[in-house]
């Protein structure tokens, strides 16, 4: 028998605020995010951003493309709110349907995981484009398969992690979710070190050509050793919340049923979302196997442009969405409006005037983060791609957010037919947009085709569960979006005007004076950023104003 203490009612029990929730998490996400960036760092300086790196980074992709495909929609979306609901009303506090939802989790990913170590060179035939399959791309393509054979284990992994953070979060412990990734670039990052030492960075023909047996059991098998890490560091906290795991295999009559039938809209929705990735995926390495930008760059740019969201977004959305459920819950569809379009406009305070920064400093950023080792020449290629994810990571920011919304209502059938014209538009607008484009074209027209996809999937979803919940405050957004616009906008062009004006006096590429460029520009932006935001009086920025100096006054007492 499991022992759990009985969870409180998701709405009675006092909480702190969404954004001192959120704080906790973003904590934990902005030094995961920099010692991710220490990793993206060595990789590229290991194996550059062509084709050498293709070949790594698809085959390291594969693993959380298929584990989010099986299982992540269904991890992610439905058990939160699924598992608000068992604690809240379950006699035992929700310890007999966690057991049984972990068990269950542990035999099919386990089971999936085996059968795709097996399945390798099949699942790679889907997944790449054809040129690997010639004769003249063998051994390019006998490491791609053996990347992939050591990194499929991950599925489990990161099945398994997910589940257990999303655990720790309906029982409101946020925090180790969010920290935890930073064990997996701890050994992602020795790893790396390891490999600059014993195989050296790829110079000349090799950015372009096949890795050596060594090279593929060091990166390959530490990839995988770090994601185990990452779940397995998530184990001791379940104890800490007040959760013990006891296997239980009484799966029917159990509850299960109606998860599973919420989930197979998810699972559609995934599967729709995934078919469109794999295309973006295929395409992409006929870009680096032509020489031209790849899957890399497109990855990298997407790694940079989805920090904002990362340490934002995520961590509003997660610690809000808790609270919608318990709306939905009592059906108070004002109360759930109110959240998601107060989350929105938070989200939008932080996030838009980074956005607006990063074309500003694209070139530097690339610099400063890629520009070493293998990829010293290469990196001005992510330059375009990066400038051009800025529209699309809002796009699709907002897209998230309303998401929360059905996912806490249940209404799962609605997600997927939304994400079922994102799919279409990306894959007709990725297909479009690159045919017959040239190879070094390739990443920043997929680029493209994502934005177009998220704008109409933005809208389509807002426009849906505004009906769905009699409004979503679009009349105070609409002014909140106008004041915002001109708010980042100024800020926008003060900090381009700071960039013109330093480039005057340091405009080289040394490591020192990028970070000079950097920092001033930043400084500029954000200052200006504050000046106008309380100029025009957006309440929502000087929340966090405010509660960032309430925290920093009590860590100084």
């Amino acid at each position: 028998m499991s022992h759990v203490a009985p969870g409180p009612d998701p709405e009675d029990r006092p909480e702190p605020t969404v954004l001192g929730s959120s704080a906790v998490m973003a904590a934990g996400t902005i030094v995961s995010r920099l010692s991710g960036f220490v990793r993206a760092t060595l990789l590229a300086a290991a194996i550059g951003t062509q084709l050498h790196a293709d070949i790594f980074n698809i085959a390291n992709t594969i693993p959380n493309m298929l584990y989010i495909l099986l299982a992540g929609g269904v991890f992610n979306a439905v058990l939160v709110p699924q598992l608000v609901r068992a604690i809240k009303n379950d006699p035992d506090g929700g310890a007999a349907y966690t057991n049984r939802v972990i068990t269950l989790a542990v035999l099919f990913l386990g089971a999936v995981s085996v059968l795709l170590v097996v399945a390798a060179p099949l699942v790679m035939r889907v997944l790449v484009d054809p040129s690997f399959f010639e004769e003249s791309s063998s051994a390019e393509l006998d490491s791609l398969v053996t990347f992939a054979r050591y990194c499929m284990p991950q599925v489990f992994f990161y099945g398994m992690f997910v589940l257990v953070g999303q655990v720790l979060n309906a029982r409101r412990s946020f925090g180790p979710m969010m920290w935890a990734p930073i064990a997996n670039n701890i050994i992602s990052v020795v790893v790396l070190v390891s490999y600059l030492v014993v195989i050296g960075p790829a110079r000349g023909e090799e950015l372009d050509g096949a890795f050596s047996g060594r090279a593929e059991a060091l990166l390959g098998i530490g990839s995988t050793l770090g994601i185990a890490a990452q779940f397995l560091i998530l184990v001791p906290y379940l104890k800490r919340s007040g959760f013990t795991f006891r296997p239980r295999f009484d799966f029917r009559n159990s509850g299960l049923g109606h998860t599973f039938r919420l989930a197979s809209w998810t699972v559609l929705f995934v599967v729709v979302n995934q078919v469109a990735y794999t295309v973006v995926v295929r395409i992409a390495s006929s870009g680096s196997a032509d020489g031209g930008t790849g899957y890399t760059i497109y990855s990298n740019a997407f790694l940079l442009v989805m920090v904002p969201h990362a340490i934002i977004t995520v961590s509003l959305a997660t610690a809000v969405l808790p609270r919608l459920a318990g709306y939905a819950s009592n059906q108070r569809m004002t109360g759930l409006a109110l959240a998601v379009s107060s989350t929105m406009r938070s989200t939008y305070a932080l996030v838009l005037p980074v956005l607006a920064m990063l074309p500003i400093v694209a070139t530097d950023v690339a610099n400063l983060v890629f520009k070493w080792g293998s990829a010293n020449k290469s990196y001005t290629d992510l330059v375009p791609t990066l400038s051009l994810f800025v529209l699309g990571a809002f796009f699709f920011t907002s897209h998230y957010l309303v998401l929360r919304g059905f996912y806490a209502l249940e209404q799962n059938r609605r997600v997927f037919f939304i994400q079922c014209v994102i799919a279409v538009v990306n894959i007709g607008a990725a297909i479009l947009l690159t045919h017959g484009a040239d190879p070094q074209e390739t990443a920043p027209r997929l680029v493209i085709a994502y934005t177009l996809a998220y704008a109409v999937g933005a809208a389509l979803s807002f426009r849906q569960l505004s009906v769905q919940t009699h409004g979503l405050g679009g009349g105070e957004l609409v002014r909140f979006s106008v004041r915002i616009i001109i708010v980042v906008g100024l800020a926008a062009a003060t900090a381009l005007g700071a960039r013109e004006l330093v480039q005057l006096l340091l405009d080289g590429t040394g490591k020192v004076e990028v970070i000079l460029r950097l920092a001033w520009v930043g400084a500029v932006g954000g200052l200006a950023y504050l000046f106008f935001a309380r100029l025009f009086r957006l309440t929502e920025v000087t929340e966090v104003v405010g509660l960032l100096t309430s925290r920093l006054g009590r860590s100084g007492r």
